[in-house]
């Protein structure tokens, strides 16, 4: 288990609201200012080349990078200051994205600084996130956690409504280089609410702990005379890194020897790889299925392509905001012990395959619109569950590296089932495109109810 059921009242229970608050506030900030300038550059280079090329090197850079960087992320989490991982990357990427700015202000910006910049970005969330994940116990409860990541979740959905419709506002009425600006403010003011997070004392202290039984692992798996010398070489390039891919493999020996770790880690990267994945078709499956079908809600006529798009991709951000919220209501009293957890990834998991299947093979848009909604309540039925069970079931100086592993192999996930599904699109139906990936994700839920029942060992 994570923490010892002695040290975590002392550690948690004192003011968490108020950390929980700041922490999740900065966070929000955080995550709208870098979702709008990301909306915004990706449609620069769209209008600007128009070409598939193009779009995919946008894709490699800005998830490939995340991915790889986790690797060194998870383990840099459980070994320095995760504020301080948190802070950095934020303000490493507004000074970035500061010099493009300035480079589209005077009209020296070019597809290859973009894609150096998107570049930066992901490798920066690739510290940052497993940072996040890893500090949230830090400053919230054990019995409080799931709240709070159905809480992010809400966040997170929210943030997936708003930034589509602003970049759209500020795209048609300030320049680009104004927009990136936006991510920079809001860096800096949700830095300005994780710098005013106090650690309480107890983590601080437990911090030597942690360090300590990063040693101990490492000793056991290089050798008492590689631990022996290991301060003496810290700051050889060559021994740090030799260092993370010892980090790395324990992390994973430990989360594989762990059934309900193991469960989420492979349960997220492989629904990502199969029923993820072909969600980034939408807009083929708009195109070619719902071609010259309008549909009036009253509110709103969809007629073009555009207005489609714009309504999926609304109708799975409302139900992930639904989905959030109804976790953060009924997840705390239902959902407390880590088997219940387990079951509700499970059925997340196979409801996402459900709702993809129908996603393929609904012919009424009406129809389609209600199942991508189902199809976001499905994925934030997973979401919470699983990032609570890596919180209180990973020991506490492994948190960060089973953090790492799980964004690392979600993230690439995503990038190898598209370049799977992608191809099958130009060929076969694309609604059995659709249909596949959501059948293949029904075995992965099976796959992690199977893991639930196992015992989960005392002590690893």
């Amino acid at each position: 288990m994570s923490q010892s059921s002695v040290e975590e009242p002392t550690v948690s229970e004192t003011g968490w609201m108020r950390r929980a608050a700041l922490l999740l506030t900065g966070q929000a900030f955080s995550l709208l200012g870098s979702s709008v300038v990301q909306f915004a550059i990706w449609w620069w280079i769209v209008l600007q080349t128009r070409t598939g090329s193009a779009m995919l090197l946008a894709t490699l850079f800005g998830v490939l990078p995340q991915s790889l960087v986790s690797i060194f992320g998870g383990p840099m989490a459980d070994r320095y200051n995760r504020k301080a991982l948190i802070i950095l990357p934020d303000l490493i990427i507004a000074g970035v994205t500061v010099l493009l700015s300035i480079s589209f202000a005077l009209d020296w910006a070019s597809l290859s600084l973009i894609f150096v910049v998107l570049l930066i970005r992901s490798a920066g969330g690739g510290i940052q996130q497993p940072a996040v994940q890893s500090f949230i116990p830090d400053v919230v409860p054990g019995g409080k956690l799931l709240r709070v990541n159905a809480i992010f979740g809400v966040i997170d959905s929210a943030n997936r409504i708003a930034a589509p419709a602003l970049a759209a506002v500020l795209v048609n009425l300030v320049p680009l280089w104004a927009i990136l600006l936006v991510d920079v403010t809001t860096a800096v003011i949700g830095v300005g609410f994780v710098a005013m997070i106090r650690v309480p004392r107890a983590v601080v202290q437990n911090t030597v702990s942690r360090d300590s039984a990063v040693s101990d692992r490492e000793a056991e798996a290089q050798g008492s005379d590689a631990a022996v010398s290991a301060d003496s070489t810290a700051a050889n390039p060559l021994v740090v890194l030799r260092r993370t891919f010892v980090d790395l493999k324990i992390g994973l020996t430990y989360a594989m020897r762990h059934p309900y770790l193991k469960g989420v880690i492979l349960g997220d990267a492989l629904t990502c790889l199969v029923a993820v994945a072909p969600m980034n078709l939408t807009l083929l499956l708009m195109t070619r299925e719902f071609e010259g079908i309008d549909l009036n809600l009253g509110f709103v006529n969809l007629t073009t392509a555009s207005d489609k798009l714009a309504a999926n991709e609304l109708g799975m951000s409302v139900g992930m905001l639904l989905g959030g919220a109804l976790m953060s209501v009924i997840g705390p009293k239902l959902l407390r012990r880590s088997v219940a957890q387990m079951y509700a990834v499970a059925f997340g998991i196979a409801m996402v395959g459900i709702t993809v299947i129908g996603l393929g093979v609904a012919r009424n848009l009406l129809l389609y619109l209600i199942i991508d909604v189902l199809n976001g309540v499905a994925s934030a039925v997973c979401v919470g569950p699983m990032r609570t069970v890596m919180q209180t079931e990973s020991d506490e100086s492994m948190v960060g590296r089973v953090f790492g592993l799980d964004t690392m192999l979600s993230t690439l996930g995503m990038p190898l089932g598209m370049l799977i599904f992608a191809p099958l699109a130009d060929v076969i139906p694309i609604a059995w495109v659709f249909v596949a990936g959501g059948l293949l994700a029904v075995p992965v839920a099976v796959y992690v109810l199977m893991l639930s029942r196992k015992d989960v060992p005392v002590d690893d």
